[in-house]
């Protein structure tokens, strides 16, 4: 099976039901990947999700509905980067000019084996060590 890495952004307009198109969009992708048992995720996906889901959005999540989230995202398989992964992702944001945490999403990815990467803040259409980015809004 074919995983998919779903990007921090992503699973935030999923939740944001302020997000119009954008929110409909995510909500369709996520539950696709969920239910297909496709989708994947890291560490840093999840910590950025729950304090930004808290924080940020039309109506920002209390922290028990997030944790609540945080428990069924955290079922996906999610990669916990070592200092090998830190390491290579300064390489990957310094050869593709990316900033240090995105080039750490793009490790992740690669470290899952997933051939593309959702997210919106990447270039789409990029290829990055077999990782291609897909903005979901744009497709």
């Amino acid at each position: 099976m074919t995983l998919e890495f779903v990007d921090t952004n992503v699973l935030l307009y999923a939740y944001d039901e302020g997000a119009g198109d954008r929110h409909d969009r995510a909500i369709e992708l996520v539950g696709s990947l969920g239910r297909a048992r496709r989708a994947a995720t890291s560490i840093q996906i999840l910590q950025e999700f729950y304090v930004n889901v808290t924080r940020k959005g039309a109506v920002p999540l209390s922290v028990t509905d997030a944790r609540a989230r945080l428990r069924m995202l955290s079922r996906w398989p999610t990669h916990s980067p070592l200092g090998h992964d830190v390491i290579a992702a300064t390489e990957i944001a310094e050869t593709h000019q990316l900033s240090f945490w995105d080039a750490m999403v793009v490790r992740s990815a690669i470290r899952m084996d997933c051939p593309v990467l959702w997210s919106e803040d990447l270039n789409a259409g990029q290829l990055i060590s077999g990782v291609e980015i897909r903005n979901p809004f744009t497709e």
